[in-house]
């Protein structure tokens, strides 16, 4: 049975007690049959179930459950029941690392990230955290996590979270061993759904579309850990080649070859410094013994595309994909990035412009149809990927471009986007439906959980 999000309070007045809608009373009633139990992230105690005093919409737990489960603070809340035990949350932790010993900013220059992530909390109902391996006391089975007050940021002891959505920071940090191990345990020892499981490998991804029909048309033509002949044929052919680390984000390590027609020298687009650098070779040979000295081990050669262009300068779109309330793929945010001059990527940091895709085409004079390939494309690459990928995927973050034949082609999908793009002021909307979805996955994630529960209680009303 599925209640609406309602407000839950602290009662006072009776002990064992948790108070339910008079309607909801009402079906228990019919059924003459009561849950016995209660569950809040991982802990499940005994208890009795009566109507509202006040007969209000709402729920009112005694506050001697509220301090057995460990409530945190009143809140909007979903309801879900499995036979005789009622679900109180969910209670979804945000995984992360980088925290300080600072209570103002606790996880360092992305604490406004997180604060603002968890200040959707009201908006959906469940109760939101941030929380690293440090802080996971795995004898108690409970979490001294972050959430974010009116108060600003407080630490709260809560029991282990019924969903946890995996925001770590970069690769290094998912690699070492106490993230593994923390994964690990959380998913084998408490069975709990754990969302955005790792950075995506883009070579991986290439080959995971490359053999499908539908995908495999958005996919420019590569190659992984390239032979030079890979890299000249290409050239040949496309007169622009972009090399880039197949572990790479945020546009760094990508370098861009350019052979202009009847031009005898090779050119060469890259960042260094953060300055965007062009230099020029009399042959291809040099360009790649001077530009990767080191090799191409790793790296991914790839087809230039001939992009739509603003004021001579290239354009491609950032479109975020979530899976909403009922765990289905929609677009969360679309936004195209203009390259800035003499750039090699659009992103912001390299000079990049953001508009948004209305914008841009009205300025181009583009048809409005492209608005409609891409969400249709970025929604077929988020179901393809996620059918292939184990564990559960709630986001994705795509670099999609259109060539001048109006074709669409995926240059990356991140496991992990990037936010800069919500920084544009008509983008509010896409920002709050981003940070919305995530947690509205969770609680699609909590209910299924529920669904697959087992009975967890015994006659004492102990956890099995």
């Amino acid at each position: 049975m599925k209640q609406e999000a309602l407000q839950l309070v602290s009662e006072n007045s009776r002990s064992g007690t948790f108070f339910v809608p008079v309607e909801m009373f009402k079906e228990y009633v019919d059924r003459m049959q009561f849950p016995t139990a209660i569950s809040f992230g991982t802990k499940t105690v005994s208890c009795e179930v009566a109507p509202h005093p006040d007969q209000k919409n709402e729920y009112k737990l005694s506050s001697d459950l509220w301090d057995q489960l460990m409530i945190p603070h009143e809140s909007l809340i979903h309801v879900f029941q499995k036979d005789q035990t009622l679900y109180l949350g969910p209670l979804v932790g945000i995984f992360t690392a980088g925290f300080t010993q600072f209570n103002l900013r606790p996880i360092g220059e992305r604490s406004l990230f997180f604060a603002k992530l968890l200040s959707v909390e009201k908006k959906i109902g469940a109760f939101y955290f941030v929380f690293g391996a440090h802080q996971i006391d795995w004898e108690n089975g409970t979490v001294n996590g972050y959430f974010y007050t009116n108060e600003g940021w407080r630490q709260r002891k809560v029991p282990i979270p019924n969903v946890v959505y995996d925001r770590l920071p970069n690769r290094k940090v998912e690699n070492l061993e106490f993230s593994k191990e923390v994964k690990e345990r959380l998913q084998k020892e408490y069975d709990i759904p754990w969302f955005n499981p790792g950075f995506f490998n883009k070579w991986d991804i290439h080959q995971m579309l490359v053999n499908d029909n539908e995908a495999s048309k958005h996919l420019p033509r590569s190659y992984f850990q390239p032979e030079f002949h890979d890299i000249e044929k290409l050239l040949e052919e496309f007169k622009q080649v972009y090399v880039k680390p197949a572990n790479g984000s945020l546009g760094l390590g990508i370098q861009q070859l350019i052979q202009k027609n009847d031009d005898p020298f090779v050119y060469c687009r890259f960042r260094n410094n953060e300055e965007n650098r062009l230099r020029r070779y009399s042959s291809l040979k040099r360009l790649v013994r001077r530009q990767f000295p080191f090799g191409l081990e790793e790296m991914i050669a790839q087809q230039g595309i001939r992009l739509l262009k603003w004021n001579n300068n290239p354009i491609d779109f950032r479109i975020h994909t979530n899976k909403d309330d009922e765990g289905k793929w929609c677009v969360s945010a679309i936004a195209a990035k203009i390259a800035g001059t003499g750039s090699i990527t659009t992103h912001v940091k390299s000079g990049g412009e953001v508009k948004t895709v209305k914008e841009i085409l009205h300025d181009i004079g583009a048809t409005p149809t492209i608005a409609k390939k891409l969400h249709e494309t970025a929604l077929l690459l988020s179901e393809k990927i996620d059918a292939n990928m184990p564990g559960f995927i709630g986001e994705i973050g795509f670099d999609i471009g259109v060539d001048q034949d109006e074709h669409v082609w995926m240059f990356e999908a991140n496991s992990k986007p990037g936010r800069t793009i919500f920084s544009h002021p008509k983008l509010k909307g896409d920002d709050l439906q981003s940070r919305r979805l995530p947690l509205e996955y969770a609680v699609f994630l909590f209910k299924q959980s529920v669904e697959k529960q087992p009975e967890l209680v015994n006659a004492h009303g102990t956890f099995l």
